[in-house]
């Protein structure tokens, strides 16, 4: 479904220690909306609070939550993250997309 590489899930926590969040009452809610230069918006937040359409991905210390319409987006899409020199922050690899907007944070299908 979706998956998460080291580095971001990491980066995740940190953010969320930071916060005074913790992993056991808290989760990363991640999604889609419309909008952005290609149609479609990936979001990210934390979240206390499950929907009856939310799907869980338990990743062991962590858990992701989608909501139904934004699964069949994200299906198979990895989040990462890179402190490189070309930028740093978290990005998306959407195997779905088939067309992405010059900053990464849009994408259509």
């Amino acid at each position: 479904m979706i998956t998460i590489d080291n580095k971001a899930l990491n980066h995740v926590i940190s953010l969320m220690s930071e916060q005074g969040l913790s992993t056991d009452t808290h989760y990363l809610r991640v999604g889609v909306k419309g909008g952005g230069c290609s149609g479609l918006s990936y979001v990210m937040d934390f979240d206390d609070k499950l929907d009856a359409i939310d799907e869980v991905i338990d990743l062991g210390n962590i858990k992701v939550i989608v909501d139904k319409k934004s699964v069949l987006y994200l299906f198979g899409t990895e989040l990462k993250f890179s402190d490189g020199l070309n930028g740093k922050g978290f990005y998306w690899e959407n195997p779905n997309a088939s067309r992405t907007c010059g900053c990464g944070e849009s994408f259509s299908l």
